[in-house]
């Protein structure tokens, strides 16, 4: 017996979600329906963490927002400064 045979599942698909996963399987060129099942599991958990990163640099955005405002408020004025005599 093989020593990763004890974690391996096996489910039932409805028949609309069976047909998916043999359309993707067409469509991917993939060796079987686990496969795609993989690839599946992978491009749901990327678009998750992506969602996540995205949310963190909108809180981070917000926190920083007023302050970087303020510094360029200051700074603006001196944003043609020197530039006359080039």
């Amino acid at each position: 017996m093989k020593s990763n045979t004890a974690r391996k599942s096996s489910f039932t698909l409805a028949a609309a979600e069976h047909a998916q996963v043999l359309r993707l399987r067409r469509l991917l060129k993939a060796p079987s329906n686990t496969e795609v099942i993989r690839r599946s599991l992978r491009l749901l958990e990327e678009s998750i963490s992506r969602k996540e990163l995205r949310r963190q640099f909108r809180v981070a955005s917000a926190r920083v927002r007023s302050s970087a405002l303020e510094e360029v408020r200051e700074l603006d004025p001196l944003v043609g400064d020197g530039l006359e005599d080039a």
